[in-house]
């Protein structure tokens, strides 16, 4: 009964994008079977192709719902699975739906928060802005001196997560139905795509995690000038509730405004990419939506992020990859940067090293005549994951993910700045996190965390002996005795002698006399 609900659901959705006009499969791909003949019988059917595909695509995937809009969002990420073009015209898609009605969020937020709106906001307003998870609403609560401020109600979408279990249980049997028939695929691994945008899904349509998110980049960043992001209230937060702190500031994308304010364009371009690379390197944690939308000014002239349901994180060995990179083609040392590749293990030993820094040349040596205006970080570093195929690096997807940030970041500091020079602006964050991570102070580090390991080992030694010492008694007794099997390794033999798989009978007799080898060996 699911197969047919899921094929009923599929068949929609693919109607829907073949009536678009919008190609949704890669420019090389070469469909056969239910695929081609689909699409020679809804040929006819297509509206005419005046608009660009990334336009017929946008409009397609909003109208299936706001699964199939987080879907599009999911894949812009991945062109090592769609294709650089098709990624690029998925990169757009806004997610914006129209808004429920307040009474629907009041009984969310009711029902989450289990008390009358009435005691927990003075004020609770219409929605102000809607995406396919949730809803934000203005409302106003009291404050401890007896006075009022205003705070952002993220509400979500009534039956949300049913609506995306559908759609999720859908994609995980296309998924299914392509690795099983359609052998070229499985080497994108659709099932594990799906895992892995379900499991993304699970994390934002729960506020707590958004809110922890907000939580753990505000510690990080306390310190920061120039940027911060707003305070929750946990008291008025729940799985489908999230209350923050109402940010006044100007909308970044807002020019004139900011200009009429006073504000310093240069300075918030150089803030915005030098905060954005100090989180993806000194914290290993950054925000991976930071698009015009998400991101204010405040009367201080601080750029303040909201919306944390989409965040990135680098383990050290990535960032240590990513920092080692970039100051690698701001000093146009592409030795350096390739010995980084193949130290990361992310190249194999069997390729020169020699040959790998030629190709890295042969990307960096074209962008570093250009003016400031044309250089940018997030297409070399594009460029470079795009060209590593060829050396056999295996997909990264968390520097994918940091990648595309990265275009988003340098969009929006451009539009701020025209002449923005990112190697110069993030010469210093990047210089900076090296020199942390590998002078003295970080060396002495690095040492007492290896003194303390030994010491852990030093300590353990004790239970080693003698477990030794245990393992030495059991091969003397099996010499002098024979060898000796459990009652379980006897049945399971007697079984497998009464299978008629006789490898299986094999495969056992060669594990007990792999047993006997090993004996034999400790002790002659």
């Amino acid at each position: 009964m699911n197969a047919i609900a899921n094929m009923a659901r599929l068949t929609k959705a693919g109607a829907t994008l073949a009536w678009s006009g919008a190609r949704f499969f890669p420019e090389d791909t070469k469909t056969s079977g239910p695929l081609a003949v689909f699409g020679r019988l809804t040929a006819p059917l297509r509206k005419g192709t005046g608009s660009g595909n990334e336009a017929r695509l946008s409009t397609a995937l909003t109208s299936l719902g706001p699964s199939y809009i987080k879907l599009g969002q999911f894949l812009a990420t991945r062109d090592d699975i769609i294709g650089r073009e098709l990624a690029r015209d998925l990169s757009t898609l806004q997610d914006r739906l129209p808004p429920f009605s307040k009474d629907e969020a009041v009984k969310v937020v009711e029902a989450e928060l289990e008390a009358p709106l009435g005691t927990l906001f003075t004020e609770f307003g219409p929605p102000v802005a809607a995406a396919s998870i949730a809803q934000v609403h203005k409302a106003k609560v009291k404050t401890a001196d007896g006075g009022e401020k205003d705070v952002a109600v993220k509400v979500l979408r009534p039956g949300i997560e049913q609506r995306f279990k559908k759609d999720l249980d859908s994609y995980f049997f296309a998924a299914r139905m392509i690795e099983r028939f359609h052998a070229p695929s499985r080497r994108l691994r659709p099932v594990a795509v799906v895992d892995t945008l379900a499991k993304s899904v699970a994390v934002e349509m729960d506020l707590r995690m958004e809110a922890a998110a907000i939580s753990e980049m505000a510690e990080n960043t306390k310190d920061d000038e120039g940027f911060r992001v707003p305070v929750v209230d946990w008291t008025r937060s729940a799985r489908r509730v999230l209350t923050l702190e109402w940010i006044d500031g100007v909308p970044i994308g807002e020019i004139g405004k900011l200009k009429a304010a006073g504000y310093d364009l240069k300075a918030l371009g150089a803030d915005l990419m030098q905060s954005f690379l100090r989180h993806a390197l000194r914290d290993g944690y950054f925000h991976a939506d930071m698009h015009q939308g998400n991101l204010f000014v405040d009367a201080e002239g601080r750029i303040v992020a909201v919306d944390f349901g989409i965040m990135g994180r680098l383990g050290m060995k990535e960032r240590r990859f990513l920092a080692e990179i970039l100051y690698g083609f701001i000093t146009r040392d592409y030795t350096r940067v390739a010995e980084v590749h193949f130290d990361a293990g992310y190249v194999p030993r069997k390729h020169s090293v020699a040959q790998f820094a030629q190709a890295l040349r042969a990307i960096g040596e074209p962008i570093m005549g250009r003016p400031a205006s044309e250089i940018s970080m997030a297409q070399l570093l594009g460029q470079l994951l795009q060209y590593t195929e060829v050396f056999d690096m295996q997909t990264r997807p968390e520097l994918i993910m940091l990648q595309k940030t990265m275009v988003v970041v340098e969009g929006v500091g451009r539009t701020l700045d025209p002449n923005l020079n990112m190697w110069v602006v993030s010469e210093p964050v990047v210089k900076e996190w090296l020199e942390n991570q590998l002078g003295a102070g970080a060396r002495i580090e690095q040492a007492a965390e290896g003194a303390a390991s030994v010491g852990r080992f030093v300590g353990d030694l004790p239970k080693l002996l003698r477990q030794a010492e245990r393992t030495a008694d059991s091969f003397a007794e099996m010499a002098e005795d024979g060898l000796r099997l459990d009652d379980e390794s006897v049945r399971r033999i007697a079984q497998a002698q009464r299978s008629q798989d006789r490898w299986t009978r094999i495969g056992i007799w060669i594990g007990a006399l792999a047993l006997v080898a090993i004996a034999a060996s400790a002790i002659f």
